[in-house]
C-alpha cells in the first residue's frame, strides 16, 4: 500500500527540515564570504539525487555479499563514492568554487541533501503506520547521528582537496582518494557499531561522530584563517 500524500508530506518535512537546519548552522561559519545560494541549492539537490542512484546499487551489493562487515563496507563505499561523484559533476568544477574552503562547503551541502532524502525514506514507514512519536524519535537520533556522519564523511574529502588546493593535479587526485578511503572507513565504522553493536557500541558510534565534528570545526577554522589572511581587507 502506497503512503498517502499527507504521510509523504510529513515525512518530507521531517526529513528535509533537520538537514536544512544543519545547513543553515554550518553556512553561518562562512557568513563573511557566503557562497552563491543558487549553487548551494544545486549542491543540495545533487545530494538528494544521489539517493535513487545509491539504493539499487546497495540492493545489488546486499544480494552478492554476506551479511556483516562486507555489506557495510560496500554500502559505505557506494554512498561516499556517489556523493563525491555527483559533487564533482554538478558543482566542484564551477568557477564559483575558487577557494579551498569552498570545496568543504559544497561537499557538506551535497551530504546534507543526501541525508535529507534518506531521512524522508526512513520516516515513511512509521508515519505511514501513524507512529508519529516513534518517527520523530528516529528523526532526532538521525539528526545528531547519521545526518552529522554524512557531513563529517563528505567533509573529509573536501578537506583533502582543500589542503592540497595549490598542489599539482596528480597530488590532489591522490589526496582525494585518501580522503575518500577515510570517509568510507568512518562511515563503515559508525554503521557497524549502530547495526551490530549493543548499547555501549551505539554510544561509541555517536562519540566517533561528535569527535569528528570537533575536528571538522577545528580544520574549518584553519581554512578560514588562511582565507582571511590572504584576502585583501577581508573582502571576498
Amino acid at each position: 500500500m502506497l503512503p498517502s500524500m499527507v504521510t509523504v508530506g510529513y515525512a518530507f518535512l521531517g526529513g528535509v527540515l533537520p538537514a536544512l537546519i544543519w545547513l543553515h548552522f554550518l553556512l553561518k561559519e562562512d557568513e563573511r564570504c557566503p557562497e552563491p545560494r543558487t549553487l548551494i541549492t544545486i549542491a543540495f539537490i545533487a545530494g538528494m539525487f544521489a539517493v535513487p542512484i545509491v539504493l539499487p546499487l546497495e540492493t545489488i551489493a546486499a544480494s552478492l555479499l554476506p551479511d556483516g562487515l562486507p555489506q557495510i563496507i560496500a554500502w559505505s563505499t557506494i554512498e561516499e563514492t556517489v556523493k563525491f561523484a555527483l559533487a564533482s559533476i554538478f558543482v566542484l568544477w564551477r568557477r564559483e568554487v575558487n577557494e579551498s574552503i569552498d570545496l568543504v562547503i559544497y561537499m557538506l551541502t551535497v551530504a546534507l541533501g543526501f541525508a535529507a532524502l534518506e531521512n524522508v525514506l526512513f520516516l515513511l514507514e512509521p508515519f505511514g503506520a501513524g507512529q508519529y512519536l516513534a518517527g520523530l524519535a528516529t528523526d532526532n537520533l538521525r539528526f545528531v547521528g547519521s545526518t552529522l556522519l554524512h557531513v563529517i564523511a563528505s567533509s573529509v574529502i573536501g578537506f583533502a582537496l582543500a589542503f592540497t588546493y595549490t598542489l599539482p593535479r596528480w597530488l590532489r587526485a591522490l589526496s582525494a582518494l585518501g580522503g575518500l578511503i577515510l570517509a568510507i572507513a568512518l562511515h563503515a565504522l559508525f554503521n557497524f557499531f549502530i547495526i551490530y553493536g549493543g548499547g555501549s557500541h551505539t554510544l561509541l558510534a555517536f562519540f566517533i561522530v561528535w569527535t569528528g565534528a570537533i575536528v571538522f570545526f577545528a580544520l574549518f577554522e584553519v581554512l578560514k584563517y588562511f582565507r582571511y589572511r590572504h584576502a585583501a581587507k577581508n573582502v571576498c
